[in-house]
């Protein structure tokens, strides 16, 4: 596997088979020897999946498949899945109605293990206090590694392409606790200055949302961290 594990290849027996000829007024006895057939097959690139935002699954005129995310996974040479929606995040629901819990539920559990689960968000959740963050968020990792018991969990905080609010703070504090408490990856795009002088612009219009470069920006800076961190793999 390329990039931070090795995912054994997957063995599998496709037919198993003893013919026995009989005897009989119209045929002579026959054997045929016992076949066995065993079919590898080719390893693909690794799954990571993701839980999170509008910064995570694309907002405005960045799609999908150009938002940070997608654009890491890509970098890495990895196979992305993405859940979660704008609006979203621990306890934010968003105007789909969810939280990350129920994106997760709905849209990644009920899949085959990933090799990387990534949740990613807490833009949403500054109006919520720091210890029902926190417990929404020990919630998740709980559920997620009871589902995957061998994926490799990592922790994305809060993302402010400018300067934070005192209560984004809070609220990154807050799931970092968790992470290291769970012994998970925590990554803190706070900690990054995400524009610098003569760069091209990082935020939409909004002064929020990322553009076509701040995306790009985040997923190089996502795969770089990614890619350093000491997984064991399966």
């Amino acid at each position: 596997m390329r990039g931070l594990m090795h995912r054994p290849f997957i063995a599998q027996a496709v037919a198993l088979m003893a013919i026995y000829g009989t005897t009989s007024a119209c045929s002579t006895a026959a054997a045929t020897p016992e076949i066995a057939l065993q079919t590898s097959i080719p390893q693909g690139p690794p799954v990571v999946m993701f839980v999170g935002d509008s910064f995570t699954v694309g907002s405005g005129p960045v799609p999908r498949w150009r938002a940070y995310a997608s654009e890491a996974a890509r970098l890495l040479g990895w196979q992305p899945i993405i859940a979660g929606a704008g609006g979203t995040g621990y306890l934010s629901e968003g105007r789909v109605g969810r939280t990350f819990q129920q994106s997760f539920e709905a849209e990644l559990a009920w899949r085959p293990a990933p090799d990387v689960l990534v949740i990613s968000g807490g833009h949403n959740d500054c109006r919520w206090s720091a210890p029902k963050v926190r417990r929404a968020a020990t919630e998740l990792l709980r559920d997620a590694r009871a589902t995957w018991p061998r994926a490799e969990v990592v922790m994305v905080g809060p993302i402010w392409m400018g300067r934070a609010p005192a209560k984004a703070y809070r609220v990154r504090d807050a799931l970092a606790e968790v992470a290291e408490r769970q012994a998970v990856p925590f990554l803190d795009p706070m900690r990054e200055r995400w524009a610098a002088d003569g760069e091209a612009e990082m935020t939409l219009p909004d002064g929020v949302h990322p553009t076509h470069a701040g995306h790009a920006r985040l997923g190089t800076w996502l795969a770089g961290a990614l890619s350093r961190l000491p997984y064991q793999g399966p």
